[in-house]
């Protein structure tokens, strides 16, 4: 063995310890988990109580949005899986919401890892906090269509809590569920990190 065969016989080694070894995706069957039950249409005015911690960036509406439904998922582990919203637990319908469902995902303790708005809303703060949006800014939504994997830690267990808000016309939600599915690569935004 020459002395060059050598030396690229040890940077291909050591090439090869540095990456990183990725567990095979989970395979079986996907696991639902329901997060809101179907409310009916009301107005806004009919509505009570307050979500007064969150203010949505609108001139033409009330800033305080009220609470349409609510509702959280037990512990769950994300486990490899890709995370999507449906409107039913085989993974086949969309789900519909007036105006928006705020998403805060929790540790186990209780703390708030994570917070996103699905939707059709203006800009939704919490405090100095902006919330991101995910999904497309709309009332209705095609089965699967918002992906959740990347607002959910890869490990560890956590909790989505769902809340709907209104802040104008009527509020509603249609059933909305959690798929947990097999086989799901974390796709991180082009965006993070800049």
């Amino acid at each position: 063995m020459t002395l060059r065969t050598l030396a690229l016989a040890t940077v291909a080694a050591a090439s090869l310890s540095c990456v990183k070894q990725l567990a095979p995706p989970p395979s079986g069957p996907s696991r639902p988990y329901p997060l809101l039950k179907e409310t009916e249409e009301r107005e806004t005015s009919a509505l009570t109580v307050k979500r007064e911690d969150v203010e949505i960036d609108t001139r033409d509406f009330e800033r305080t949005p009220r609470v349409v439904a609510t509702g959280e998922t037990p512990v769950l582990q994300l486990s490899g899986a890709r995370a999507r919203l449906y409107g039913d637990a085989e993974g086949t319908k969309g789900f519909e919401v007036d105006n928006f469902i705020l998403l805060e995902v929790v540790d186990a303790s209780g703390k708030v890892l994570n917070r996103s708005a699905v939707g059709f809303t203006e800009n939704v703060h919490m405090g100095r906090e902006v919330v991101d949006s995910v999904g497309p800014r709309s009332f209705h939504f095609e089965p699967g269509q918002v992906d959740l994997t990347t607002q959910l830690p890869e490990s560890g267990p956590f909790q989505v809590r769902a809340t709907v808000l209104d802040y104008s016309g009527v509020g509603r939600v249609t059933d909305v569920f959690l798929v947990l599915e097999p086989g799901g690569a974390r796709q991180e935004d082009d965006l993070r990190g800049q």
